[in-house]
């Protein structure tokens, strides 16, 4: 068997196949306790805490 490839791809079947690798804009909620944007399942950075308990204490 062969590694190399029957024939060539084009320019254009390989950028279309790589059309697809773009980033996604990350997912926020708002906290429970304070209501600050956060991402999910994730310690608050504005108050510390996570699951309305506070984790880590925040310096103000």
């Amino acid at each position: 068997m062969s590694i190399c490839p029957k024939n060539k791809s084009s320019k254009a079947r390989r950028d279309s196949r790589r059309a697809n690798w773009k980033m996604s804009a990350p997912n926020l909620v708002k906290c429970s306790k304070c209501g600050a944007l956060m991402m999910p399942h994730r310690v608050c950075k504005a108050c510390g805490s996570y699951n309305k308990k506070e984790i880590i204490s925040v310096e103000d």
